[in-house]
């Protein structure tokens, strides 16, 4: 069995687009300029549906370089931080639904 390390963790700015290879040369001189770190497909669809439907929404997302390289690589598993990833969600999602009842919106 391959021995595994636990991987660095980094933090920054992601650039969601539903389109990453029509970009323009100036978009992504904008884009490494502000220091982003990767580029992701998903949550550009939900933030559309979000702003045509005036629903509020909010996308958690495992950014990896690693995905679909090798077979059940996508299941990152307990050790991996999947509980970790789980229970913060929870916990943004109790925090607003305190604030919406709170508020009432």
């Amino acid at each position: 069995m391959e021995s595994r390390r636990p991987a660095g963790r980094i933090r920054g700015l992601t650039w969601t687009t539903d389109a990453p290879y029509r970009e323009t040369e100036a978009s992504i001189s904008r884009a490494r300029g502000l220091g982003t770190l990767a580029v992701e497909m998903e949550a550009a669809a939900l933030y559309a549906f979000g702003t045509t439907s005036g629903n509020p929404i909010v996308c958690f997302a495992h950014v990896t370089n690693s995905m679909a390289q090798t077979e059940g690589d996508f299941e990152k598993g307990e050790a991996d931080g999947a509980k970790a990833t789980l229970a913060i969600v929870a916990a943004a999602a109790r925090g607003w639904r305190s604030c919406r009842d709170r508020h009432g919106s």
